[in-house]
């Protein structure tokens, strides 16, 4: 009988999605019925706008702000800038790059990730201002642990401990026109998905895993993480992926809302293209959205 303690999944607590244009990526998602939160500023020279759901969850979508700034820090050691470099370096600078967990506990994460052989660098604190709509300002503080595989090099994972979370009320900024309230799925893609079944396992803290005939799911304490075979993210999502290219790839993710024939309605009427694949309705990447989005009831 086992006598280890059985482990707590973390909750999936943001992705991070690198795009070139802030301003087009604001409009891309404000035309997909997001409320999008003012820019914000990290002090190693990257900014965002930021998509925040009920949840507890959001939406990063990553530009560069001051480059030679992210030069100088990619140079000494801030793995976030140096890992947004190599995607971009590699993928361009619109795309899907991390899948961020949330923790109480990154030191300990971190120690975790160096024994189990999938750390992607030194641990990275900051804190930056933080604005609501209504002009009300307080300090966001952060703390990092990153974790990565070689076999995978565009897709990244940290767990990020909120050292000081703002008290502001982010109701306004948590309602969306097209009802998104959560998110339900993150999906990969990979030709061999239970090559990655370990490391993911590390990260999201949990043993169980469930295969199937498209790949494997891993269950994060608020959402599901998917990892599918290309004919299984062609069959669900209508996405193409190498069938020969190896790697790790964040592809898509899904959202629950109150109403898709309301979403539908709402992206017909601006002339966002979509397409509906059993219950869910996808809107496939496009620039300043980085990844595929589904939506799908509550």
């Amino acid at each position: 009988m086992s006598t280890s303690s059985p482990r707590e999944p973390r909750p999936v607590d943001h992705l991070v999605l690198p795009t070139g244009d802030l301003d087009a990526a604001q409009s891309r998602l404000e035309r997909l019925g997001f409320v999008v939160a003012p820019v914000g500023r990290h002090p190693f020279g990257t900014e965002n706008v930021c998509v925040f759901l009920g949840d507890d969850s959001f939406l990063e979508f990553l530009a560069i702000g001051q480059r030679e700034t992210c030069e100088a820090e990619a140079r000494s050691g801030n793995v976030f800038v140096a890992r947004d470099q190599a995607y971009r370096f590699r993928n361009g600078n619109e795309g899907f790059s991390a899948l961020v967990v949330g923790t109480q506990d990154a030191i300990g994460d971190h120690d975790a990730f160096v024994k189990a052989g999938i750390s992607a660098g030194a641990m990275l604190n900051f804190s930056r201002p933080f604005r609501t709509p209504d002009g009300k300002e307080d300090t966001a503080g952060f703390r990092l642990a990153f974790a990565a595989d070689l076999r995978a090099p565009d897709a990244f994972f940290f767990t990020c401990e909120r050292v000081n979370t703002p008290k502001v009320d982010r109701t306004a900024l948590q309602t969306h026109e097209n009802g998104a309230v959560a998110l339900r799925e993150i999906v990969l893609s990979e030709v061999n998905p239970t090559d990655f079944q370990y490391p993911l396992q590390d990260v999201i803290n949990q043993r169980d895993v469930n295969a199937h005939s498209f790949g494997i799911d891993l269950r994060a304490a608020n959402a599901n993480v998917t990892v599918l075979t290309p004919q299984g993210l062609r069959s669900f999502f209508g996405i193409e992926a190498s069938t020969t290219e190896r790697g790790l790839r964040l592809q898509a993710f899904v959202l629950a809302v109150r109403d898709v024939a309301a979403v539908e309605t709402l992206l017909s009427q601006n002339n966002i293209p979509f397409e509906n694949r059993g219950s869910r309705l996808i809107v496939h990447k496009a620039p300043g959205q980085g990844a595929a989005i589904a939506f799908e009831a509550l």
